[in-house]
């Protein structure tokens, strides 16, 4: 059965890509959908594209663990600060300046935006190396649920799910993926609220679960008794870290932030908006709170010995076969989704913002399109490759590869990114600063982590405070240094005072103006 199900979910996959083939002939087609993507289809690429494998296997597993139900601010954070918040406050000027300067990918507004070539170079290679390391936490989150359900052997999870994913994604691009993340995203919204009741029946239900969670002591970590299910868990500091890490990272990241650029019109991002919350808060949310009842499962688990990846899987191993198939087709839809939005961006980047005019002159369109394809194959390959030297070394939880990932390409554009779309004081130098304060504090805490302070020697604790000391770093440097010309920038917010008509349902007007139909008749009589 759980064969059954796999063989017909891939088939559909592989059946929309080559569907949607005619909407990716050309650049704009294959990278943003030529920017005609409704509401649901966007709000469930963005959604799809944030919670993967990391999140239900990696993050809620490791901070269940450590902060017991507490954990579930991590998933509210994502519904109101990660997807709200952000589509209120980039949402609609991403999709007009990008659009207005004519940029398909983050590096190639940077570019525009701050009249520099060097520092749309210098983008497109942090996104590049930086994107790696997350995709090779997908494959390792993923292969842990695929070993308990079918005993496969890890490289097949890897090969299995990194061909489908390139079959799919070069044959339709970001519309086939948009699609593909709405029919995931169904799965997911019914998956996880089907598990989490199947888990907490288990335990005798919600009530009795919880109670028991109140008796789960462990010394090392809090005396307070009852401490795993209290409202803030045993470590609130580190947890609010875990939640700037995992809802505001989303405002800087190139594969979240590009989906703003391919919104069709203002009603898809108010609905978008709400539906992307709503996902968040259901997704994300149950993933935390599921993960959050993992110690009441602790005589099956050893973390000391297999790590906080293998919490969910052993919660979830004693299921129903009709369930364990449910919970290997969620996790499948969550990191595919993630990886096709992963590869599409950074093949995009490498060919639009580093190859063409650099390295290769006058490259056509349909010379862009081919390279983006071919490379949607090497960034495949590569991350496969990485999955597999991975799981022999020692860095192993997927939450701290995500941790680098995030924190270095959000602490690196999350500020110069924002503060371009509203401040005309943002300066290319300020840009550059914050480009390499948060990439290089991140390769500095990956390869040197014990010499930085207590506190910022875990991955996702320095990508929050690089991201946090970017909002700060820009506009202080951007005070002290050459302001842009202004005829240029006069050009860039041009775009936000352009008059538009619109119909009477959605604006009201200025009544001192405005006219009905039959004040204008007697207007005109009087002209005659």
């Amino acid at each position: 059965m759980k064969i059954a199900i796999l063989i017909v979910y891939f088939a559909v996959l592989v059946g929309i890509g080559l569907y949607c083939r005619r909407n990716a002939t050309d650049v704009n087609g294959f990278v943003l959908g030529g920017r005609k993507v409704g509401p649901w289809l966007t709000a469930f690429a963005y959604g799809t594209s944030y919670f993967s494998a990391v999140v239900f296997v990696g993050y809620a597993g490791q901070f269940g663990w450590k902060y017991g139900i507490a954990a579930t601010w991590a998933g509210i954070g994502n519904a109101i600060i990660g997807s709200l918040l952000a589509w209120a406050v980039l949402g609609r000027r991403t999709r007009i300046m990008t659009q207005h300067l004519d940029s398909a990918t983050m590096p190639q507004f940077f570019g525009v935006r701050f009249q520099s070539k060097a520092l749309k170079i210098c983008a497109s290679v942090i996104i590049f190396i930086f994107l790696i390391p997350y995709t090779a936490s997908l494959y390792n989150g993923l292969s842990r649920l695929f070993g308990m359900a079918f005993n496969i052997d890890y490289s097949v999870c890897i090969i299995l799910m990194a061909v489908l994913t390139g079959i799919y994604v070069i044959a339709g691009g970001y519309m086939a993926t948009a699609i593909n993340d709405f029919i995931q995203g169904i799965i997911m919204l019914f998956g996880i609220v089907a598990v989490i009741a199947a888990v907490l029946m288990s335990k005798g239900g919600l009530m009795e679960a919880l109670d028991g969670l109140a008796r789960v002591t462990d010394e090392t970590v809090s005396t307070t008794p009852g401490v795993f299910a209290s409202f803030l868990g045993p470590d609130p500091l580190n947890l609010f870290f875990v939640v700037i890490l995992t809802s505001l990272g989303t405002w800087g990241l190139p594969q979240m932030v590009q989906k703003f650029y391919a919104i069709s019109d203002e009603s898809a991002i108010k609905k978008g908006t709400i539906i992307s919350t709503l996902f968040a808060l259901v997704v994300s949310g149950g993933c935390y709170f599921l993960g959050g009842f993992g110690r009441l499962f602790s005589d099956q688990i050893d973390v000391v010995a297999n790590g906080y990846d293998s919490v969910v899987p052993t919660m979830l191993s004693n299921l129903a076969p009709a369930l364990i198939a449910l919970v290997v087709i969620l996790v499948l839809s969550a990191s595919m989704s993630t990886l096709s939005s992963l590869v599409i961006a950074s093949s995009s980047t490498l060919t639009i913002d580093f190859l063409k005019d650099n390295i290769i002159k006058n490259m056509s369109e349909k010379k862009q399109l081919l390279y983006i394809r071919v490379l949607v194959v090497v960034f495949i390959a590569i991350s496969a490759v990485i999955a597999l030297v991975q799981y022999k070394s020692s860095v192993t939880f997927i939450a701290q590869l995500m941790g680098i990932s995030w924190g270095a390409l959000a602490g690196a554009f999350l500020a110069p990114f924002l503060y371009s779309l509203y401040w005309k004081g943002t300066t290319r130098a300020a840009c550059w600063v914050s480009f390499l304060f948060g990439s290089i504090l991140m390769l500095l805490n990956m390869f040197f982590a014990s010499y930085f302070p207590t506190i910022m020697q875990s991955p996702i604790n320095c990508g929050a405070i690089a991201m946090l000391a970017g909002l700060v770093i820009v506009p202080v440097v951007s005070l002290f240094t050459p302001k842009m010309d202004q005829a240029v920038l006069d050009d860039v917010f041009s775009c936000y005072h352009k008059t538009i008509e619109v119909m009477q349902k959605t604006s009201l007007g200025d009544p001192k103006h405005s006219a009905t139909p039959a004040k204008k008749a007697k207007k005109n009589k009087k002209k005659k």
